[in-house]
């Protein structure tokens, strides 16, 4: 199979070095490897969104010596194809509506309970405070529009499937204990194994459509890595445990699970992760400032 990446960034602010380093990391893999390489454009938030910032990323990877095959994907015109998946997912009761706001969440958690609240790629674990409200079954209902839909992990972790993976015996599956990169290397660095108890608990259960936008990060990011063919996910180590959730839904969808490797961020002095408010460590920046492409590459260590 042909080593597919892509980079996939958000057009609501400039890039910065960290999205050069991603960005040059992945085109050179594949370049190497002979495969393909994608760009994507990820605008499912439309509010902030914005035509100018999407110009620029095309500028800025032309300039650092980029270039990318086929079309590019962008999230805004694949919306139908989110929303037909959350259909399917509502109508096998595998998603319920919740009108949590933060507020609401950080209060369910101050109540007097066993222990610290669990952190999860999401942030604190949700407590399932909409999960259990009396409805009626979601077949019987049309997918609410005015509220946010979480997956009902425990229903997830009890699909056939799910449970038929996650139980194989070593040897007889690569999706429960898949292998994870760092630094683009060949070096492991780290497996993740995981059992339902563990991401019930340690997870719980996810948005996979938000109030206002119809789908999520998190399911966005599944389908249209499977649409893309990609075989190879090169992303940061922020995005590590989260690789769990996309597995999830792989699973539960029927998709294939590309192998993944998280390479290392670029930091600022202060050893804080760069963000697309550090202006001063924009790429257009540096390029009116007469800084070449090979310039960047050595600043991010490339």
């Amino acid at each position: 199979m042909t080593f597919t990446t892509r980079f996939a960034p958000s057009p609501t602010g400039p890039l910065h070095l960290g999205h050069a380093y991603s960005a040059v990391h992945a085109h050179d893999m594949a370049r190497a490897q002979g495969g393909t390489f994608l760009l994507r454009i990820e605008d499912i938030d439309q509010s902030r969104a914005r035509p100018h910032w999407e110009e620029q990323i095309y500028e800025d990877l032309a300039w650092l010596g980029l270039t990318w095959d086929g079309p590019v994907m962008r999230q805004s015109d694949r919306m139908p194809h989110y929303e037909a998946v959350i259909d399917k997912l509502w109508d096998k009761d595998l998603l319920y509506p919740c009108h949590c706001n933060r507020r609401d969440i950080q209060d369910a958690l101050a109540a007097p309970q066993e222990g610290a609240p669990i952190i999860g790629p999401d942030g604190v674990v949700y407590p399932g405070t909409c999960r259990n409200k009396p409805r009626l079954p979601n077949h019987m209902t049309a997918v609410p529009t005015d509220c946010a839909l979480r997956l009902d992990m425990a229903i997830a972790c009890g699909t056939d499937i799910f449970e038929r993976l996650i139980d194989a015996p070593e040897g007889g599956h690569d999706i429960a204990y898949f292998e994870e990169y760092g630094n683009g290397t060949d070096t492991p660095k780290g497996t993740i194994s995981f059992t339902p108890e563990e991401i019930q608990r340690t997870i719980g259960d996810v948005v996979l459509a938000r109030k206002g936008m119809g789908t999520s990060y998190h399911l966005s990011v599944v389908l249209d890595d499977a649409a893309q063919g990609i075989t190879d996910v090169v992303r940061g180590e922020d995005l590590f445990e989260a690789t769990r959730i996309h597995v999830v839904l792989q699973k539960l969808l029927g998709l294939r699970t590309p192998r993944y490797f998280h390479h290392s961020l670029i930091r600022d002095a202060a050893g804080k992760r760069l963000a697309k408010r550090d202006d001063a460590r924009a790429i257009s920046k540096y390029r009116e400032e007469g800084a070449s492409p090979a310039d960047i590459r050595a600043m991010v260590g490339l």
